[in-house]
């Protein structure tokens, strides 16, 4: 693939609010809430604030069964009904909703820690003082001793300090890879003692693995998804990093669910993502759990799985996510006009992506239309959690508004910031590598596979590619590509390389910047490598315009 299809490919893949009611709560998220092993918690209270006209319609929905949502005088208050509960840690989640409101539907996460000791444990870390970690509440204070049957004295539980006002009290578990041990499955057992409830005197078996393979983690755990009954399907990307050694490879991932059907799956994206569907065909309106275990070969690819929640409701509307607009560089939520932008959430078109086939781009693909301020933006491609969009230039730098509309379809309004200029510099999401070119086509980073690479040298030109420089002179109309003929920005960026705590940051010389011929809002920035700039595989890089600073990149710089 040439330079420019794959560029093309990196970078599809009114100044007050409208008179209308703005939901505002007072938080996102509640917990760790710690509560007593059968008991239920205290009742939590959320502000739900009108930052606009009229007033608010407030409605509330929950997740699980033990969470008891409602609405009392203006304000959201959710029961905590956990008596049910055995000990152990749960998250889940309230919707907040205000039809018509900008910024609705919100979600509040709540979790709770069930104090108690816990049934096992179960832990993995690398050979020869690898080190894991664990640590479980109880009600009161306990005895505990610790002992292995094999492996050595790897295992070690301590109180961790105590709880605000000694409500409850945490115990960390640690078990530590012994020098010489070999890699193996290992047993301990944890006793606890003396307690005043019987959640809190156990005797716990503790495995450990020891082991030079991968150790997966996930991020977000637990997974909220949210689709309409006979919508289109809902994909996620979770992340899963590795915490102990070797490289991580995942092959693919199964779906379990509880009810429903098969609704769940998920396939690998790369060696650190994970694509995860929720089919809504068949389902009714109503929440759906399921987990995910990600084949690959981590030592705790059975046993680390991921929940899911499904949360389906009977509308069909699109939906975009509380704080779900952003720029489609590097997912920053301040647009400049101009700007290439993402809008994430659900139902945002049908179940099959389309990207625009032709230039000028249109304001309306596949039955998608994006509405800034009320005005409406080019629309670069469309997909059920994903639309990505060009901010119009007539949107006056403030406080603005975005909606969705699918064939006729409208949505919700959310809020965004636009600035006069958000410049961000796009990213080829390798070590934090920029699209930045050399005067050969190459990028300026070490050698690596699959890229055509070296290191930039001072006194070399350098092309830096971004989106959202602002105004150009002359201006181009709205989805538009640029004329052959470079128009430069009206105002010239500063771009520094290096910089830290041992050497202040060196300006290049800027050739030109401006909109890169024949792309939609697509800037480019012609520089010189300063003299003096230092040596290193992660030279730090960034740009400054008018007081607005971009994010910093790497490049590589030799001899």
């Amino acid at each position: 693939m040439n330079f420019k299809r794959w560029l093309v490919f990196t970078i599809f893949a009114v100044s007050t609010l409208t008179a209308a009611p703005q939901l505002q709560l007072s938080t996102g998220a509640i917990g760790i809430i710690n509560i007593n092993a059968g008991a239920n918690g205290p009742v939590q209270t959320v502000s739900a604030t009108n930052a606009g006209d009229g007033s608010l319609n407030l409605s509330v929905s929950s997740t699980a069964s033990w969470l008891v949502p409602s609405v009392v005088n203006g304000a959201v208050q959710i029961a905590l009904n956990t008596s049910s509960l055995t000990p152990g840690t749960y998250t889940e989640f309230v919707t907040v909703n205000s039809p018509g409101a900008v910024d609705a539907p919100q979600t509040i996460s709540v979790t709770a820690q069930i104090l108690g000791a816990p049934s096992s444990v179960e832990l993995y870390a690398a050979p020869n003082g690898g080190k894991a970690t664990t640590q479980f509440n109880t009600q009161s204070q306990v005895k505990t001793a610790a002992t292995t049957s094999t492996g050595g004295n790897w295992l070690v539980v301590a109180l961790n300090g105590q709880g605000s006002f000694a409500f409850y009290f945490p115990y960390l578990v640690t078990a530590t890879s012994q020098p010489g041990q070999a890699e193996g499955a290992y047993s301990g057992t944890i006793t606890t003692s003396g307690g005043a409830t019987a959640a809190d005197n156990k005797t716990i078996p503790v495995t450990f693995h020891v082991t030079s393979q991968p150790i997966t983690q996930f991020s977000p755990s637990p997974l909220l998804l949210y689709g309409a009954a006979s919508g289109a399907k809902v994909t996620s990307n979770v992340s899963v990093t590795n915490a102990g050694q070797g490289t991580l490879a995942i092959s693919g991932a199964t779906g379990t669910t509880t009810s429903g059907g098969n609704w769940l799956s998920g396939a690998a994206v790369d060696n650190g993502t994970v694509a995860v569907t929720a089919d809504p065909s068949g389902l009714a309106a109503g929440t759906y759990r399921g987990t995910l275990t990600i084949a690959s070969n981590a030592a705790n690819a059975t046993t680390n799985t991921l929940p899911v929640e499904f949360v389906v409701s009977q509308t069909s509307a699109p939906i975009i996510s509380f704080g779900g607009v952003v720029d489609n560089a590097v997912g920053k939520p301040v647009l400049a006009p101009g700007d290439i932008a993402s809008a994430y959430g659900f139902q945002l078109a049908g179940p099959t992506p389309v990207g625009a086939a032709t230039l000028p781009l249109t304001n309306n693909l596949a039955g998608v239309q994006v509405f800034v301020n009320n005005l409406p933006a080019p629309v670069y491609y469309v997909s059920a959690g994903q639309v990505n969009f060009e901010v119009p230039t007539a949107v006056q730098p403030g406080p603005a508004t975005l909606r969705i509309t699918v064939n006729g379809q409208a949505g919700n309004t959310v809020s965004s910031v636009v600035a006069q200029r958000a410049p961000r510099i796009l990213k080829l999401n390798t070590a934090n590598y920029g699209i930045i070119v050399n005067q050969d086509g190459s990028f300026p980073m070490p050698a690596t596979p699959g890229f055509n690479s070296h290191p930039a040298r001072a006194g070399d030109a350098l092309v830096i590619y971004a989106i959202g420089l602002g105004a150009t002179t002359p201006a181009v109309p709205d989805g538009t590509a640029s004329p052959t003929s470079p128009l430069a920005v009206t105002n010239t960026p500063i771009v520094n390389f290096g910089g830290g705590f041992a050497s202040p940051p060196m300006p290049g010389q800027v050739l030109f910047s401006g909109l890169t011929p024949g792309f939609v809002g697509l800037y480019q920035v012609n520089v010189i490598v300063p003299q003096g700039t230092p040596i290193g595989d992660t030279i730090g890089l960034i740009m400054q315009v008018d007081g607005f600073t971009s994010n910093n990149v790497n490049i590589a710089i030799g001899q």
